[in-house]
């Protein structure tokens, strides 16, 4: 979503590179360039011009116009007023033991059911035992979403009836927590294409029978502008206690979801990154900055690392076969796309060419390719002669070319791997000299 914005920033601030001195002029043109970066990535003007204002004031003194690196200087002021920007401090909804009870709003089209499913799914997962109410009585189908999402994540579902009274729901709700006790109650609610009088009606009522001790409002970031009136609406009328921000993964400029927590003076507690359920992750301003910054988000890797269990391979890397690969290719795609964990690796997205990214096809081609192989072929695959990497193609859709050339990719990285092992044991000459 901020990749353009993200190219945008760090050329700015590349342009002040390798020079000795800055002057006073080269740094505004800087900002000026940040600054329409920012506006054109559909951030608030208000937050732009502040942001701007704020950078300028910290960069415009002597230890950095004098600094002999004044674009890693100036580029960690822009890092701390973009974390600054996004909330600060990564926050989280208050939890108690017991007698939690969230009360999700927003818009029909947010992403409101789906992340009530994620929400549960998330803390289920932390040992929590979750209880989703299907209270959206407006959108067709919507009880039954979040039936099925409750089923596929072992969660029960209390079902709101059609005209049912708010007062109605809070004594259903207390008998049912009664004979099944649950500790995080999600209520998925009504929404509307737009705001009306309604629907706040609406809300309020339920809002007030069941007292909430946490009201989410879900905020679609391909919205645009239109996300951050929303958000100020809600917040008047209901009374909202933190934001989650959906679809993060799209291609949006994502201008909005950077201004939704200066705007709304509310925190960003969890952003939605897939469509999958394991896809909401919380909010952390600072790593959101550092993927923006192009400085990587090496903790979220690893995060996601952990929690898909990878493992780094036992064997020494110069022996390992193509079954290993495979192996090793199915456990990294549980931590998301290839293109995704490539940004955020530090420092990769400055050797990658704009707009870069892993053809996900090609992967899955590959990955038929070695499926089609005997268990002997994947572990020798010098024993492969013409016929079979005839049947290979055949057996895996594709071309004896691309079987061709999935072979030699392997064969080459081995030998690599061989030659870094020799210059290793060399005592780091050649390759490892410094």
């Amino acid at each position: 979503m901020f990749e353009t914005l993200s190219q945008r920033i760090r050329a700015a601030v590349d342009r002040l590179r390798g020079r000795g001195r800055i002057t006073e002029a080269d740094l505004k043109a800087t900002l000026r360039e940040i600054r329409m970066s920012l506006l054109e990535a559909d951030v608030n003007f208000e937050v732009a011009k502040s942001f701007v204002s704020r950078v300028q004031e910290k960069t415009l003194g002597q230890a950095v116009l004098e600094s002999l690196t004044p674009a890693e200087q100036i580029l960690t002021v822009v890092y701390e007023e973009l974390v600054q920007m996004l909330g600060g401090e990564a926050k989280q909804p208050v939890l108690k033991n017991e007698g939690n009870l969230w009360f999700m709003v927003g818009l029909q089209g947010s992403g409101k059911t789906t992340t009530s499913g994620k929400l549960a799914q998330f803390y289920k997962s932390k040992g929590r035992r979750p209880l989703l109410v299907a209270a959206d009585t407006q959108r067709p189908a919507a009880r039954e979403q979040l039936r099925i999402l409750g089923e596929k994540i072992g969660v029960p579902v209390l079902d709101v009836a059609d005209g049912e009274r708010p007062e109605t729901t809070r004594t259903r709700l207390q008998q049912h927590l009664t004979f099944d006790y649950r500790d995080l109650v999600i209520v998925d609610t009504a929404g509307r294409l737009q705001i009306d009088e309604a629907l706040m009606d609406e809300l309020a009522r339920l809002k007030q029978a069941l007292g909430p001790s946490e009201t989410l409002l879900v905020v679609d970031s391909m919205t645009g502008q239109e996300a951050l009136n929303v958000s100020k609406t809600f917040d008047e009328r209901i009374g909202v206690s933190g934001l989650i921000l959906t679809k993060l993964d799209g291609d949006a400029r994502g201008g909005a979801a950077l201004s939704a927590r200066h705007v709304t003076g509310k925190p960003i507690y969890f952003a939605g990154v897939s469509e999958k359920l394991e896809g909401l992750e919380p909010f952390y301003p600072d790593r959101l900055a550092q993927r923006i910054l192009g400085m990587g988000d090496l903790q979220t890797l690893l995060e996601k690392a952990k929690q898909a269990e990878l493992e780094a391979p036992q064997k020494d890397l110069k022996e390992i076969t193509l079954e290993d690969l495979i192996t090793q290719m199915r456990q990294m795609r549980k931590m998301g796309s290839f293109t995704e964990i490539l940004g955020m690796i530090p420092g990769m997205s400055r050797m990658l060419p704009p707009g870069f990214s892993v053809d996900e096809k090609q992967v899955n081609r590959m990955e038929a390719i070695v499926l089609s192989m005997t268990p002997k072929e994947r572990r020798d695959p010098r024993i492969l002669n013409a016929s079979r990497r005839k049947r290979i193609a055949a057996g895996s859709g594709t071309t004896v070319q691309e079987v061709n050339r999935l072979i030699k990719t392997f064969e080459d990285t081995k030998q690599l791997m061989k030659t870094l092992a020799k210059q290793q044991a060399r005592g780091g000459r050649g390759l490892f000299r410094r």
